[in-house]
């Protein structure tokens, strides 16, 4: 599909940008440490991209998985799979070879690229799976999979509330990837809603460090910048340091992150004695993780402005709610449903308290190869099951109360109990084991309990070992607990209201 400036309403994300091509031309779409693309010259760049992907055989409804970390490339890349009518999901490049390979295998990819460019565990991917060095026009040098010349394309719709653009993974489980399919329709109703919400438009710069392997990164940043106009300033991992120079020097605007980035920013500031400055900052914009009250008020005491809440799951594309510019709130309500959906709260008791559900254009289209699972989480007529349990003020605004499931969400990232589970019970000294959440300042933290074969001495260090090379790093637990025994009713069924008591408490 050409890149056409035409007025119609886009049906793809590669068309967001198109209306500042004429406008601002000579404006910054893209940038980061490396490269930068404008947005008169974005079109082009995407154009000779997709040429070298059609030229690399990727078809109409085939899958390209991008292996990478945040980088002007990969964001070209998303969009020039867009014009070719494929299928992009973008993997972060620090998940171990396992989940990686569980990816390729379950997405049927016809091409996999690897940004070794911007990143050494990308590389390392790439070698071990025979990838090829290529240059490419405008993003330099990345590297090409092998074709997979076996896999079938999926059918192409010329309407973007149909046609999927992106799959994002939230599982790695062994034999249980889970990817939503997020349609054109999805992407652009989030990037929309972002612009309207937080008012984005030319002249912003918004920090994009978290991870377009994610579905707020893909829409609220990416998809949000381009169809506002603002320029994208693309960081392949967070580092305090980093982020306080951008704040106090390159005229950063606009900043989203998880709780956990804010805390660890205060923290650096306090360590280090240096003062946090933000000249340019309109709007600070927190989610991906349940926000404290104490980090809140820190967080706005040093910088004078709002830190706004926000609620979503990567099933919502992701937004669901998120708190009013124009009605600021001192506590940690994560504001009203977004305009253009409903919500409802299902089976409620007597506090009012009830499972979040959700119809409207941000709902996925379903998880890709798991129709049965997609029946679960989406209702015959449209209603998507969170999972969360909520509750609802007379103002509208609502407050996430606790999760019905067992998801833990580690500085942004889902992190499901049973794959981390599945990798210590792998370990030889390992009978049984249970996963758990935390809640910390700001964050969750991951613990594990586990009953030890008896008669040996356990070996912790190997243990360590071991899930460092089958878990990605937010994945490992921050605690590992040896018990005798682990607390099960007369089922065998293990009892983790009592393990998740006992790890709070060992904070």
């Amino acid at each position: 599909m050409a890149l056409d400036s035409g007025a119609r309403q886009p049906q793809r994300i590669h068309e967001a940008f198109l209306p500042w091509t004429t406008r601002q031309p000579e404006t910054l779409a893209l940038r980061d440490g490396t490269h930068a693309v404008r947005y008169g010259e974005l079109p082009a760049v995407v154009q000779a991209v997709a040429e070298r992907m059609r030229a690399a055989g990727v078809r109409p409804g085939d899958r390209v998985l991008l292996v990478a970390e945040n980088c002007v490339a990969l964001a070209v890349c998303v969009l020039a799979v867009s014009t070719l009518d494929a299928w992009s999901a973008t993997v972060n490049a620090r998940l171990s070879a396992r989940e990686i390979d569980n990816f390729i295998a379950h997405s049927g990819a016809r091409r996999v690229l690897y940004f070794h460019a911007i990143s050494p565990e990308a590389k390392a991917h790439a070698v071990q799976r025979d990838a090829e060095v290529v240059e490419w026009p405008g993003i330099g040098s990345l590297m090409l999979g092998p074709l997979n010349e076996t896999t079938e394309p999926e059918p192409v719709d010329a309407d973007g509330t149909h046609q999927v653009a992106c799959m994002v993974y939230t599982s790695g489980t062994t034999g249980a990837s889970k990817a939503v399919m997020l349609t054109h329709a999805n992407l652009l109703f989030i990037g929309r809603n972002s612009c309207r919400m937080r008012a984005i438009g030319p002249g912003d710069v918004i920090y994009g460090v978290l991870p377009l392997s994610h579905v707020y990164g893909l829409s609220s940043l990416l998809v949000a910048a381009l169809v506002g106009g603002a320029t994208l300033q693309l960081v392949a991992r967070y580092q305090p340091a980093t982020l306080a120079h951008a704040l106090a020097e390159e005229g950063i605007t606009v900043m989203h992150g998880a709780p956990a980035m804010y805390a660890k920013l205060l923290e650096w500031s306090a360590a280090t004695g240096t003062p946090l400055r933000a000249p340019q900052l309109r709007i600070a914009q927190s989610g991906g993780a349940p926000l404290t009250l104490p980090l809140k008020q820190e967080f706005e005491r040093a910088f004078g402005i709002v830190l706004h809440n926000g609620y979503g799951m990567t099933e919502a594309s992701p937004s669901i709610c998120q708190t009013r510019m124009d009605a600021p709130r001192t506590d940690c309500s994560v504001g009203m449903a977004i305009p253009g959906i409903e919500v409802r709260l299902n089976e409620t008791d007597s506090e009012g308290v009830g499972e979040l559900w959700l119809r409207g254009p941000n709902v996925m289209k379903g998880y890709y190869r798991a129709p049965e699972l997609t029946a679960q989480t989406v209702t015959p007529d449209g209603w998507l099951r969170t999972g969360d349990l909520a509750r609802i003020e007379p103002d509208g605004a609502l407050f996430i109360v606790g999760r019905s499931k067992e998801l833990i969400i580690r500085s942004g990232f889902n992190v499901y109990p049973v794959e981390v589970e599945q990798a210590l019970n792998a370990w030889p000294q390992v009978v049984q084991s249970a996963v758990v959440g935390r809640t910390v300042e700001g964050n969750e933290e991951v613990v594990a309990f586990v009953e030890a074969v008896q008669g040996e001495a356990f070996d912790m260090d190997g243990l360590r070992a071991h899930l460092k090379a089958n878990l990605s790093p937010y994945k490992i637990p921050a605690d590992v607990v040896v018990l005798e025994h682990l607390p099960a009713a007369a089922t065998g069924k293990i009892l983790k209201k009592e393990l998740q008591q006992r790890a709070q408490q060992m904070t």
